[in-house]
């Protein structure tokens, strides 16, 4: 098996898990926040900011019901979205193999919104002081490792910067800090 193989997946595995880990870490706090959201800046913005999530909020369930009745009315019996516009569809791979299914998405696809960042955010669970430590650990492993850009935190969460993930010095970061974040360094190969 040649060394490209082998790391190749191990990187993947564990790009797929810093991914996962940086999604999750988003956001944190200690829930006390004065009924004021967190702003990009680390401070806290006032009610204007919270009315925009709001008004985000609103528009993207607003989207997902014109979405469900577009599906609807395609045949598909799909669910009203949840307050925060979630839409339960159940066993995904049955959405992906049903003709009837395909047909509906592909025609109500203009009415499939993203989900805005404000949104997203607000779905994130709060971190645990354990996890906490350990994205601040893996942080640090990573910068000391060959990925001197890899994102600092921000009360345990990473911060939403850009980094080179593909860089030789990233990928030797990513194999030696993988436990940090449990992915097992003999962890199998995604090719073998």
């Amino acid at each position: 098996m040649s060394a490209w193989r082998r790391f190749g997946a191990r990187t993947w595995l564990v790009g797929v898990a810093v991914a996962a880990v940086v999604g999750v870490a988003g956001c944190g706090g200690d829930g006390d926040d004065g009924g004021e959201v967190a702003s990009a800046g680390g401070g806290k913005a006032g009610a204007g900011a919270s009315k925009n999530a709001s008004s985000e909020l609103t528009e993207y369930v607003d989207a997902q019901r014109k979405w469900v009745e577009c599906l609807r009315g395609a045949g598909l019996d799909a669910p009203d979205p949840d307050a925060q516009g979630k839409v339960d569809l159940g066993d995904q791979s049955k959405w992906k193999r049903d003709p009837k299914a395909l047909k509906a998405q592909e025609k109500c696809a203009d009415l499939s919104v993203p989900v805005p960042d404000s949104v997203e955010k607000a779905q994130q669970p709060e971190l645990s002081k354990a996890e906490i430590r350990k994205n601040q650990k893996y942080a640090k492993c990573m910068q000391e490792h060959g990925a001197a850009d890899f994102p600092d935190t921000d009360s345990g969460g990473f911060r939403d910067v850009t980094w080179d993930s593909t860089s030789a010095g990233a990928k030797r970061a990513a194999r030696q800090c993988a436990s940090v974040i449990g992915v097992p360094t003999d962890a199998p190969s995604a090719q073998g």
